[in-house]
């Protein structure tokens, strides 16, 4: 496996690859990887191009009050475990190699920003968009992974992707979870025992949810007061938000009459966790 922090280095190897005819598949992350960043890569892997991984912890999505300082690091092990999985090479920049000088121009990503995550973190998916696409400037990816934990990234990547008409196929990933249904995150790091099992909630509320909109459960606004009251009986956890969306385009849903994503972000301690679920429903017959 190779591996480089220089953007100039980067592009010199992938255009002698794409001059054999190679096709680009291309993962990006924050590091400290985990067993749900290496399903990505397999199912990247799996198409036969060449593979480009990045850790890159980008300052641009962090809010002052946030954990950019705490964010888990730890480069020589997620090397290790890329160049086991197969990758052929790894792209590892600085923040100075990514942003040399102030940054003026940014990458808008609209209403998309004014939801869910983006409510209570303004800015953070510009951060998100602007970053990603100098990442795609930069690799020139035929196609790119992207894990469904984060669904609202994963869609306003979609969409920036065809508003800019960038020649990139988006390669959604399912949630990779726990034996016993905790979302796989690098944040996972900071919970205590305590809060480890408290966490647990997330993921059993929203499959009750889910098997509740399948027995006829209609109301977006029953669901999410019933994943509430779930969360608040049964831990400690401080909602941030818990919200039922349409699945393709996260309007605002009242009547549950296709495919919703139920989404919810929760506060164990200091650690913010997200989870999410799309559901689909049953046709009245």
């Amino acid at each position: 496996m190779k591996r480089t922090s220089r953007i100039s280095d980067l592009r010199n190897i992938i255009t002698e690859e794409k001059k054999r005819g190679r096709k680009i598949a291309f993962v990006p992350t924050m590091g400290f990887l985990h067993h749900g960043h290496l399903t990505l890569i397999d199912k990247a892997k799996e198409t036969g191009a060449f593979l480009v991984v990045s850790i890159f912890v980008n300052p641009l999505q962090f809010g002052p009050n946030e954990d950019l300082t705490r964010y888990p690091r730890d480069i020589e092990r997620d090397a290790l475990l890329v160049e086991a999985a197969g990758v052929d090479i790894l792209f590892h920049p600085t923040v100075e190699e990514m942003y040399p000088e102030k940054m003026v121009t940014f990458v808008e990503v609209g209403e998309l920003d004014e939801m869910l995550c983006g409510a209570n973190r303004p800015g953070h998916f510009r951060g998100v968009a602007t970053v990603v696409n100098k990442l795609f400037n930069i690799v020139q990816p035929d196609m790119a992974f992207f894990g469904q934990k984060d669904y609202q990234q994963y869609l306003i990547i979609k969409r920036m992707v065809t508003d800019l008409n960038l020649p990139i196929q988006i390669c959604p990933v399912p949630i990779v979870r726990e034996d016993d249904g905790l979302a796989m995150s690098s944040r996972n790091v900071f919970l205590n025992p305590e809060q480890r099992q408290e966490a647990l909630v997330l993921s059993k509320s929203l499959n009750e949810a889910e098997r509740s909109i399948q027995m006829g459960q209609k109301s977006a606004r029953e669901v999410e007061e019933q994943i509430k009251k779930s969360i608040t009986l049964k831990s400690q956890g401080v909602i941030d938000y818990v919200e039922v969306r349409d699945a393709s385009d996260l309007t605002e849903v009242t009547d549950i009459k296709r495919p919703v994503l139920i989404a919810l972000a929760v506060k164990f301690g200091t650690t913010r966790l997200i989870d999410n679920k799309v559901v689909e429903v049953k046709r009245d017959v």
